[in-house]
């Protein structure tokens, strides 16, 4: 594997160390934003047409399914971030050779995972469904819908090592492509087999399935164009020293987002003895601020490879000045979102589910966390950034925090305080434990890139 750099990777190292802060990230964060917004539509186009099924045990079945795709999802963000992270700093530093064994580490990792994780789970499928939270009644939807993503695992851990390898290079805009793509995908395909095929549940997963694959296959043609490092199999490379950087880079991905999955199916079970609907509706919930978020993600994404290039090339300044217009920008923006989405909360929760019921648990439980939303700017910012210059500790803990170390023991201890209520507000409880770690974590590193750049501190 060539290790010098050719004229398009040249182009690429100045226009990421070179160009204004604020201009590269908004070009940057455009197709990372599309590819979040669009996918958080196809994240709910699931929820949106198996609810037009009439059915509260079918929309609950895609709840209690989503906490196994959040792991499916945290094996994907683990090694494609873990990769991805260190493959940013050493295009940063002109390391090549190190960059391109890297990417097919990840990659060829990631596709094994996915591999066991599917047949793991078809062999106890069913200890799995009721492991996730599924109850008695939701059972026969559930394992309909979760036989079949199980089928995907493998091209949706690889795709999402490919996606995030892409934008850590710069080339946000081939992963939007393919990311989007299959999403579009999704929710044309949903309808049909859904409906038209008449395959109920199990239709949804199949056209995420396959829409996950095409996403697959346009993905790993970006990585053949744009001066883009693609993961070939010669590349692979079973040494301690690339599995190494790829836990320090990903432990935070996998901790955010394996907690997320254990956090969904604790909200299922602490939700499970109020019904059917109220399952129903904290399952909607969570689809409808994953999409209020994925704006500010996909923002912060646009910030990660500059934050990765620059923390490579020692311009420390330009990490840090990032960093406070992604949080400035962030934190504007979700204030206005949570507004809107308190005062819409009715409407929101019936476009997925019109059921008197569903909708006066999930409007309370929305408003709770459209209040504390703003937060999330300096939460999730402060963990990119930690994350992309390898402050695993810092990074994890963040990561560990709003959906873990705090969400995991407030859903007891707030369910049986305050029954349904309780299950109601735990996010947003969690959402305010966890700022007040994130403020002093963040300044201290802060602090501490300046501390580099006047070169009173080694790295």
């Amino acid at each position: 594997m060539d290790g010098k750099m050719d004229g398009k990777q040249e182009k690429k190292f100045h226009e990421m160390t070179e160009t204004p802060v604020s201009r590269l990230i908004c070009r940057l964060a455009l197709p990372c934003i599309i590819s979040m917004l669009v996918t958080s539509f196809y994240n709910m186009a699931d929820t949106f047409f198996v609810g037009m099924l009439k059915s509260n045990s079918a929309t609950g079945a895609v709840g209690v399914v989503f906490s196994m795709m959040a792991i499916i999802q945290a094996v994907g963000f683990f090694f494609g971030h873990g990769s991805g992270n260190f493959i940013s700093r050493e295009l940063g530093k002109q390391n090549y050779e190190t960059a391109g064994y890297m990417t097919s580490t990840g990659f060829y990792s990631a596709l094994a995972a996915g591999v066991l994780m599917c047949v793991l789970g078809q062999i106890f499928l069913e200890p799995l469904a009721m492991g996730l939270g599924s109850t008695v009644t939701i059972l026969p939807y559930t394992k309909a819908y979760l036989r079949v993503i199980l089928f995907g695992a493998p091209w949706m851990t690889s795709s999402l090592v490919l996606n995030n390898q892409l934008r850590y290079q710069g080339s946000a805009a081939y992963a939007m492509v393919g990311i989007a793509s299959g999403a579009v995908l999704n929710i044309a395909l949903d309808p049909l087999l859904i409906f038209t095929f008449n395959l109920g549940v199990a239709g949804a997963a199949w056209a995420t399935i396959i829409s996950q694959f095409v996403s697959f296959c346009l993905l790993l043609a970006g990585c053949a164009k744009g001066g883009n490092l693609f993961p070939r199999l010669s590349g692979l490379q079973l040494e301690p020293l690339y599995y190494i950087q790829i836990v320090r880079g990903g432990l935070p991905s996998l901790a955010r987002q394996g907690l997320a999955s254990v956090a969904a199916i604790c909200l299922n079970r602490a939700a499970g003895p109020y019904g059917d609907a109220a399952i129903a509706a904290m399952g909607v919930v969570q689809r409808i601020m994953m999409f209020s978020a994925s704006a500010m993600i996909g923002f912060g994404q646009g910030f990660q490879p500059v934050c990765g290039f620059n923390y490579g090339a020692k311009l420390y300044h330009r990490v840090r000045e990032g960093f406070w217009f992604c949080v400035k920008s962030a934190t504007l923006f979700l204030t206005a979102v949570g507004a809107l989405g308190a005062f819409f909360a009715p409407q929101l929760i019936a476009l997925f589910r019109d059921d008197p019921e569903v909708i006066r648990i999930g409007s309370m439980a929305l408003r709770f966390q459209c209040a504390t939303l703003c937060l999330s700017g300096w939460i999730v910012m402060s963990n990119m950034m930690l994350q992309t210059i390898g402050k695993t500790a810092g990074a994890t803990f963040l990561a560990m925090s709003r959906q873990g170390i705090f969400f995991i023991p407030l859903v007891y201890i707030l369910s049986h305080a305050l029954g349904l209520l309780g299950v109601e507000m735990t996010q947003s409880v969690s959402d305010l434990l966890t700022i007040v770690c994130a403020v002093p974590i963040q300044l201290r590193v802060l602090r501490e890139l300046d501390a580099l750049e006047r070169g009173e501190l080694a790295e």
